[in-house]
């Protein structure tokens, strides 16, 4: 649930997370997450599709991005106003988006492109970026590069980067980035979120692979690697054979209900 306290601003949740008081209601679960949806795409990859204006930093009128959702969707007509897109972009946990002056803005993860350049540079002195094992030689060899997004897209943290690997990468394993070398010899980096890093690209004499073996024990048991996701698909088989061997054929079920006596 979406909902706005009067002394701490919008929320997500039952009750507000500092005064644990019910606030003002706005959106429901379901309606939170296609909205959602719709700004992502919209922000990010589609802008033209609403017959929305985007400027070369990513920035389209607020009021205009409103009247675009209401207008191609007819369930959202009656009550989708600018408030609720405000409190969508200042409770995101994520911080995935801006507003600024009546404009609004995804900050990362664009495939269409945007110079995102007057972002805070990034103040960290090391940055993390998941890849395979098959992936780790040639990345070291020639750097990073966008593939499917306009920029590369960095971790603040090591359990950031690998539960972020862990999206499409079975058993990732971590670059570090040095980012004084890599803004020094002109490849900036840009705080993008509250834990996403952006950048054109990053050459490999700024990578080296991340090796405490420690941390990444850590990070294989909280986040799994392929052997856990065997091992629970293997559990989950065996649980719904066991289930199934419980059960009753259809025609015991019918026998059964057949010899049922309704008075009793």
């Amino acid at each position: 649930m979406l909902a706005q306290c009067r002394t701490h601003g919008y929320y997500r949740g039952e009750n507000c997370q500092l005064c644990d008081q019910p606030g003002r209601f706005l959106m429901k679960d379901f309606e939170i997450d296609r909205v959602g949806r719709m700004m992502a795409g919209i922000l990010r990859h589609f802008p033209e599709r609403f017959g929305l204006q985007m400027d070369g930093r990513g920035w389209v009128d607020l009021d205009s991005f409103v009247e675009s959702i209401k207008g191609s969707r007819e369930n959202y007509r009656r009550w989708l106003r600018r408030e609720h897109i405000e409190a969508l972009v200042e409770s995101d946990e994520k911080g995935r988006y801006q507003i600024d002056g009546g404009m609004l803005r995804a900050t990362y993860a664009h495939s269409v492109k945007v110079n995102l350049d007057d972002l805070p540079e990034c103040t960290l002195e090391t940055l993390y970026f998941p890849v395979s094992e098959e992936e780790m030689d040639l990345v070291l060899e020639a750097g990073l590069r966008p593939s499917d997004r306009d920029k590369i897209h960095l971790s603040a943290t090591p359990d950031k980067a690998y539960s972020a690997g862990r999206v499409h990468i079975a058993d990732p394993l971590l670059l570090e980035i040095n980012v004084k070398k890599a803004s020094d010899a002109g490849n900036f980096i840009f705080r993008a979120g509250k834990s996403v890093y952006i950048t054109e690209a990053v050459e490999p004499e700024h990578l080296s692979k991340f090796e405490d073996a420690e941390v990444m024990a850590k990070l294989q048991e909280e986040f799994g690697t392929s052997k856990s996701d065997d091992e629970k698909k293997a559990r989950d088989e065996a649980a719904k054979a066991e289930e199934a061997k419980r059960a009753p054929a259809d025609g015991d079920a019918a026998d059964a209900e057949a010899d049922d006596d309704p008075e009793e």
